[in-house]
């Protein structure tokens, strides 16, 4: 074998293994990100369903999403919207809504709204808060964000919209205020923008684009 050959020969067993690495790698990857997107949803519709127990509902909410916009109100110039239903009518929507404003950054939550217009719930789903303070809004550290289940802009009332040291019905935390102030000031936006695009939210259209 002279000293060529034996250069080709060396130059096609490494390409064989730089083709079989790439490969692997490739597949991989491919299902890595499937087994990922699979958790992620499984993640997502176990949270829709704390909110709007899957009993109540028929269709899949994941499914049946739209995107708006309505920054004012809901954080975000796109906020996700899955709608329940049962025989084909509205049960309850769930938003995406974000704090802009929270203690050290945004505050993205997951608030659910019956369509009779009272709280499903509402969860935090990520947050910068100062630990052992602001973190008590996660389900984890406290029962604080069980206190809208059930509200309304009725009940409490627009007025009682607040944190107790403003005159609201809901409490504050020892040191930090600015986090729970901040949430519930979200919620309420998210009720008042529900309440003035209740029909739009639930109509078939596959998006729609609002603001308000």
């Amino acid at each position: 074998m002279n000293k060529q050959h034996a250069i080709f020969i060396a130059a096609a067993i490494l390409a064989s293994f730089a083709i079989l690495g790439t490969s692997l790698v490739t597949l991989t990857h491919a299902f890595t990100k499937e087994r990922i997107a699979l958790n992620e949803r499984e993640t997502l519709l176990r949270s829709l369903h704390a909110l709007v127990p899957p009993e109540s509902i028929d269709n899949d909410m994941i499914a049946d999403v739209i995107t708006v916009s309505a920054r004012d109100l809901l954080g975000s110039d796109a906020t996700t919207v899955y709608r329940g239903r049962k025989l084909e009518q509205p049960v309850a929507t769930v938003l995406t809504s974000i704090v802009p404003n929270g203690y050290s950054g945004p505050i993205k939550l997951l608030v659910a709204v019956r369509y009779d217009g009272t709280l499903g719930g509402v969860r935090v789903i990520s947050h910068k808060e100062t630990p052992g303070l602001g973190d008590k809004i996660e389900e984890s550290r406290s029962d604080w964000v069980y206190s809208f289940n059930g509200k309304s802009l009725t009940n409490p009332g627009l007025k009682k919209w607040g944190v107790k040291r403003d005159g609201g019905v809901f409490d504050q935390f020892t040191g930090a205020t600015v986090t729970p102030r901040a949430i519930v000031k979200a919620v309420k936006q998210t009720l008042l923008y529900v309440k003035d695009h209740k029909d739009a939210l639930y109509d078939r259209s596959a998006a729609i684009q609002q603001e308000g």
